[in-house]
């Protein structure tokens, strides 16, 4: 059965430009591809935020997300490497058969700890991380999937001030995944695909030094 559809009375870009984002997670399963074949080719050369992806992929994987997604997106986009530094306007991916988390002092990290619903890398093991680094700066962004995975992030990242979106279990190939969110993240809000591209326009742009510096702290108190 799926859920009800949340809805807000506040425009999504709007919304997005209050929050001062500082970073974008990014997850989905079954029917992802399609959605993020979309979306992120949409985010421009000049995004000043970093984006980190988990996509639910066989542990050898013979094709990895930089064949997939990067000739057709403007930003780099590549496998992530343990402990390596967030940077603005790159659009990294967990490998194959490993978690990806972002860790306090703002770099990423890789773990072959158990896999959380059935899955490694996991949605809610980065979703999850990250919320607690990014707080209210954070948007969470769930695709198409016929897991709960990611659910628990959303709410994570929900109850840390952060803005969840999930792509509309009435258009997604695989309403499991975005319903479950829908359901335990109160505040998420249901986007088609094209609404996503258009709201994702409000991110912040620019090659700013001072906004790239500032992705590394966006979770510490001020």
């Amino acid at each position: 059965m799926i859920a009800a559809e949340r809805s807000t009375s506040t425009d999504p870009r709007t919304e997005l430009a209050r929050h001062d984002v500082r970073a974008v997670v990014m997850g989905g399963s079954a029917g992802a591809v399609d959605g993020l074949l979309e979306v992120l080719p949409s985010l421009p050369a000049t995004l000043a935020v970093p984006v980190l992806v988990v996509v639910h992929v066989p542990p050898r994987a013979a094709i990895g997300a930089a064949d997939v997604y990067g000739e057709r997106c403007p930003l780099p986009v590549r496998e992530a490497v343990d402990k390596e530094e967030l940077a603005a306007g790159a659009v990294l991916f967990a490998p194959a058969d490993y978690h990806l988390l972002v860790e306090d002092d703002g770099r990423v990290a890789l773990s072959v700890d158990p896999p959380v619903h059935f899955s490694r890398p996991a949605i809610d093991v980065l979703f999850e991380t990250a919320s607690r680094v990014f707080a209210s700066r954070l948007l969470g962004v769930l695709f198409s999937g016929a897991s709960e995975d990611g659910a628990a992030g959303m709410a994570a990242i929900r109850r840390a001030g952060g803005l969840a979106w999930v792509e509309s279990p009435l258009t997604a190939a695989q309403p499991l995944m975005p319903a479950a969110a829908l359901r335990d993240a109160p505040g998420a809000r249901a986007l088609t695909i094209p609404e996503m591209i258009d709201a994702l326009a409000a991110l912040p742009h620019g090659s700013s030094a001072q906004r790239r510096k500032e992705t590394a702290v966006a979770g510490s108190p001020s």
